[in-house]
């Protein structure tokens, strides 16, 4: 069976703040990190108000998905910032682009 694993990245409005997570459902993720920032704040997502999808890449192994995750999170900002600004020139958010 063929599955999709993501690595993305999400911000709050103000672009100020990153984070990076893997998912094998994006959408529902989405979904997840805006209902904790309107409700419970636990997770930092939730507490940052971080769910504007601006990066993600996808994977069909879980174990790549997981390194690549690993990987990012390892990087200083202007890292990430270019990786993000080369995908993502204008940093449009990308929630509604993904299925």
């Amino acid at each position: 069976m063929f599955k999709n694993y993501f690595v993305y990245i999400i911000t709050n409005e103000k672009k100020s703040v990153l984070y990076i997570g893997v998912t094998n459902n994006i959408q529902k993720r989405l979904s997840q990190h805006y209902f904790d920032s309107q409700n419970s704040k636990k997770s930092f997502a939730g507490k940052y108000n971080c769910y504007y999808l601006l990066y993600y890449q996808s994977f069909e192994d879980i174990n790549q998905a997981i390194l690549r995750e690993k990987e990012l999170k390892g990087w200083r900002r202007e890292k990430k910032s270019k990786l993000i600004s080369d995908f993502n020139p204008n940093w449009d958010f990308l929630n509604n682009d993904v299925l």
